[in-house]
């Protein structure tokens, strides 16, 4: 983990003894120092800064005046750095992770730099969390995506293999390990059977209105019953074709959409 660190102090004696202290930690580095609330202000809007080093007394505009002015919501974390100690209370009531006081010994401010690790590092895990929950969510609301069905089919006449448009198709008749695809007077044989056409066809468009027999719906002018189990559809091209009474069932439901 690489952090950026801005160094906010009006006395070069202390921004010095900052650097040096963060100069022992590979995994700190030194984007930047200010000499007053107004170059924090400016540096701050100009880069992205991980944690923040901030005087609280400084001249133009005191460490306070730079959170009220950015915001707590887009400060960075921040450890506010003084010589007084009359300012805890306040500085953790705009919510800063830590509070130095000068002079900073090398083990505060390890124990500090430990701190402001976890505090990214928590706050880094749950902002994927977060996001990860507002992408199953969205995935969650969106509408399933309408499976893709067959267009078009190769048919292979001897040496020559022929497109076929699906929606040509008037209905589709079994023969064992082929189906035999009807269009007109033409009949063409595919080396598919029919079980995997009647999975693969668009079921709105094709029903299957017997075990052995595949319908292009818009090809169909009427549907006759005969008795409780059997029946029979009329195509467009006076074809009458059989039909079981579980076809009768799909035939209808699929023609009330």
């Amino acid at each position: 983990m690489q952090l950026k660190a801005l160094i906010a102090d009006d006395e070069p004696l202390a921004r010095e003894r900052l650097r040096l202290l963060l100069a022992s930690d590979d995994e700190i580095e030194i984007a930047g120092e200010c000499r007053n609330g107004r170059e924090v202000i400016a540096a701050l809007r100009e880069m992205r800064i991980d944690v923040l080093f901030l005087d609280i007394q400084m001249p133009g505009k005191s460490g306070f005046e730079v959170f009220d002015q950015i915001g707590p919501a887009h400060m960075p974390v921040t450890v506010f750095v003084t010589a007084h100690n009359q300012y805890a209370v306040q500085a953790f009531e705009v919510y800063a992770l830590d509070y130095l006081t000068k002079p900073i010994e090398p083990a505060r401010m390890r124990a500090t730099l430990l701190r402001v690790k976890e505090h990214i590092a928590s706050k880094s895990a749950l902002t994927t969390h977060e996001e990860l929950k507002s992408v199953l969510a969205s995935l969650e609301k969106r509408p399933p995506s309408r499976k893709e069905y067959l267009k078009r089919v190769l048919v292979r006449n001897g040496a020559k293999e022929s497109i076929v448009n699906v929606s040509d198709i008037e209905w589709i008749e079994a023969a064992d390990y082929y189906s035999c695809l009807h269009i007109g007077t033409k009949g063409l044989m595919l080396r598919k059977t029919i079980k995997h056409l009647a999975e693969a066809l668009d079921p709105e468009n094709f029903v299957r209105i017997h075990r052995s027999i595949i319908v292009n719906i818009d090809q169909v002018r009427e549907i006759v019953r005969e008795g409780q189990s059997e029946g029979s559809v009329t195509l467009m091209n006076g074809q009458r074709l059989k039909m079981s009474k579980l076809g009768w069932q799909s035939l209808l439901a699929v023609s009330r959409k």
